[in-house]
């Protein structure tokens, strides 16, 4: 399988071409960027894949991450991938950017528990954590990180993602033997590839996953008047 993988969920902006389950890059980049994702995804997918033999016409899958992150940056990747896929005529299925940052340490064969922790400012942080099998221990949620810290402080835990350093340092304040991995702007995209890969367009939509309620909305005077 041929698969594109693309993000722009948080703190860059990344694209890759791998052959699975060989695993031959074809072709990859990630630039670290905070706004501009949008400017930069598109043209960035096109020259990557001028490298690839077959180019678009060679592509099997599209994967994408679908958050939680940025409200603005995640739907950059989701929009551009629904298009490609819709063009390809191809699936296209969403990764979950909490899991991509988990998976590469569970692959490892990990000894301790793994918590991802992507900062969501004001003291929150979207959080996940996972037993070293890989299977979830605390779902999905947006949650302060005191809050965060207090349910991973019984288990040795290694955290990992943006706010892993943020994470680890409430969990040892309540007693959690806690390590943190260097924080990382956005997910590996080598393993959002292989996690889509690996997923079921029928079970991975390619929809945003936010966590968290839209905080803008509309003026009443921007509505649309109704009949």
């Amino acid at each position: 399988m041929r698969i594109l993988a693309v993000d722009t969920a948080l703190g860059a902006t990344s694209a890759a071409i791998v052959d699975l389950p060989s695993g031959d890059i074809l072709a990859m980049r990630s630039i670290p960027m905070e706004r501009g994702h949008a400017e930069a995804l598109v043209p960035m997918v096109r020259d990557l894949m001028a490298e690839v033999p077959g180019g678009f016409a060679s592509l099997d899958r599209i994967a994408t991450t679908i958050g939680p992150g940025s409200f603005t940056g995640l739907r950059v990747a989701i929009s551009a991938a629904r298009s490609f896929g819709l063009a390809l005529n191809i699936p296209v299925v969403g990764v979950s950017a909490l899991t991509a940052y988990a998976v590469p340490i569970i692959a490892q064969g990990s000894r301790t528990a793994i918590a991802s922790a992507i900062d969501a400012r004001h003291g929150a942080i979207f959080f996940e954590s996972f037993w070293s099998d890989g299977k979830i221990a605390n779902p999905p949620a947006l949650l302060q990180i005191e809050e965060a810290a207090q349910r991973i402080k019984l288990w040795k835990t290694r955290t990992v993602g943006n706010a892993a350093h943020l994470l680890c340092k409430a969990a040892r304040a309540v007693g959690c033997d806690c390590v943190s991995d260097e924080p990382m702007a956005a997910p590996d995209i080598l393993w959002v590839a292989r996690l889509g890969a690996a997923a079921d367009p029928e079970t991975a939509p390619p929809n945003p996953y936010y966590l968290r309620a839209v905080s803008a909305t509309p003026q009443p005077a921007q509505a649309v008047a109704r009949a």
